[in-house]
């Protein structure tokens, strides 16, 4: 029985695919290739990848609505591939649910070394999911098993990174965490982002949860971090 990973590389340039699946293969894992948007959600539900590393400028549907869309309905880890290394690029991806960029040109050392890393993290999050219960606050419930979050028990849609940093604040009530702190735990060290992309990520959460009257908060520490209030 084959036990690799398999890992889906989407990128519309057919030599960088091939080059890809070179360096992944050569280091263990199997490979499919999609050399469009629609080919990739496609291939993505017929081949249930461990891992998708996803292009951004692709003909039919663009990274943006692959992303989008694979987010809809599963948590697989995604990696977004970039030629511009913009910020706009980097915090818009990880806004959409995706768990870390490489821009291109990369090195091969690098891109297995980010492919390993954000693996690793996602097999613990599976794994921590078999003991940890749900958090519940005042009209606020978090499971990490399901990665729902619940207010007054309607369901709040959140991707995988946003539910993720509020689970980490709610479950480290009233104490206080660096944005740098939050992107270390949340994202992990090998990510080289900024911190905006922390700050993106609590607006974000913010503006679905109905924190006003309740027992609880996410607040802003000024010129520290963040942290899950309760009263």
């Amino acid at each position: 029985m084959d036990n690799k990973q398999k890992i889906l590389i989407v990128d519309d340039e057919e030599n960088i695919c091939e080059l890809v699946r070179l360096y992944i293969e050569k280091d263990g894992f199997d490979s499919v290739i999609a050399n469009d948007g629609g080919e990739a959600v496609a291939k993505f539900n017929t081949e249930k990848p461990d891992l998708i590393l996803l292009d951004i400028m692709l003909p039919i549907k663009d990274g943006w609505q692959v992303c989008r869309e694979i987010r809809s309905q599963s948590n697989v880890p995604i990696i977004m591939l970039t030629a511009k290394g913009e910020t706009f690029d980097k915090v818009l991806g990880l806004e959409l649910g995706a768990d870390d960029y490489v821009v291109k040109p990369f090195e091969p050392k690098e891109l297995i070394a980010r492919i390993r890393a954000v693996l690793r993290r996602s097999t613990a999050v599976v794994q921590d999911n078999i003991s940890d219960d749900e958090l519940r606050f005042d009209g606020l419930r978090i499971n990490q098993s399901t990665y729902e979050v619940y207010i007054d028990d309607k369901k709040v849609e959140m991707p995988p990174k946003e539910f993720e940093l509020l689970y980490f604040l709610a479950k480290n009530t009233n104490k206080v965490f660096t944005r740098d702190q939050l992107l270390d735990e949340i994202w992990g060290y090998e990510f080289f982002g900024d911190s905006r992309t922390v700050d993106v990520h609590i607006k974000r959460i913010r503006e679905k949860l109905d924190g006003d009257d309740r027992a609880w908060a996410l607040k802003t520490v000024w010129g520290v971090g963040y942290k899950f209030e309760v009263n």
